[in-house]
């Protein structure tokens, strides 16, 4: 699996942005997905994964009723809505896929993960 993330950019605080992350190969409802970020100088962090269907969300609390995941499997596709931007949102965004493996909120269990795409958020 190939994963290919973009829509990061510059945004002001409080604004909105849409990034997505569209995948290869013809398995993809098997996988469950995450995005995770890093902002410079920290550790990757868990933003928020979704089940197979994507009936089943989870959030981190630092974003929880801030982001929205999605995901259409007809497209292999996974999307992160990101509202209320705050400058601290301000990292690279990865998305990343398990196979079989669903809600996973640590790097370690992801098999695949795509590029990254930038968001930065001004105060």
């Amino acid at each position: 699996v190939q994963l290919q993330a973009s829509g990061g950019g510059l945004v002001q605080a409080g604004g909105s942005l849409r990034v997505s992350c569209a995948a290869s190969g013809r398995t993809f409802s098997s996988y469950g997905m995450g995005w995770f970020r890093q902002a410079p100088g920290k550790e990757r962090e868990f933003v928020s994964a979704i089940s197979y269907s994507g009936t089943n969300t989870y959030y981190a609390d630092s974003v929880k009723g801030r982001f929205t995941i999605s995901r259409d499997n007809a497209k292999n596709t996974v999307y992160l809505q990101m509202n209320s931007l705050k400058p601290e949102d301000t990292a690279v965004y990865y998305c990343a896929a398990a196979f079989r493996r669903a809600m996973a909120t640590m790097t370690s269990l992801y098999d695949y993960w795509g590029q990254g795409t930038l968001v930065t958020v001004s105060s």
